[in-house]
């Protein structure tokens, strides 16, 4: 293994990890990403007054169905039976934007970390997708892991 990164073998190739001898644990996964805009297209965003509709639960929807595909989009992820995915939003305080919190949980050998950061991820692509019509300079930022917890690393909790 290169450098301890896990999804590189002794020769330094790409491979995915086997996680057949890990014991099943429950794991959870909590991720964050920002969408900044004008208060106008912020407001239209969270009413579904803009032209495509309820962009809220589009946004929702598209986080939900991302994590269930992050073993086809991310190369050596493994495909996983996620127990619970969650998308929420809402407005930002302090700044005219929509905050993203995506969170993925499953029983499992593996972590979900990269699942909630898929969701996270694409439902606030799809905000951007549904906004980009009143604005194109909307900004989508801070894309980061929050939590987690289960599994051989233990817990993490971003200060």
């Amino acid at each position: 293994m290169a450098q301890g990164l896990t999804h590189l073998n002794d020769r330094g190739e790409a491979h995915m990890v086997d996680i057949g001898d890990k014991p099943v644990t429950r794991r959870r996964a909590v991720a964050e990403a920002s969408v900044l805009a004008e208060p106008a297209t912020v407001e239209a965003l969270l009413s579904g007054s803009g032209k495509k509709g309820d962009a809220i639960a589009t946004a929702r929807i598209a986080g939900i169905m991302a994590a269930k595909k992050t073993a086809e989009l991310i190369p050596l992820c493994h495909p996983l039976a996620l127990t619970r995915v969650t998308v929420e939003i809402e407005a930002m305080n302090g700044v005219s934007g929509l905050h993203v919190v995506a969170t993925a949980e499953t029983v499992g050998q593996t972590g979900v970390e990269m699942e909630a950061l898929t969701a996270a991820s694409v439902a606030a692509l799809t905000l951007y997708d549904m906004g980009k019509a009143m604005e194109k300079g909307m900004t989508i930022t801070d894309v980061r892991l929050v939590e987690k917890s289960g599994g051989k690393s233990g817990d993490f909790l971003r200060a």
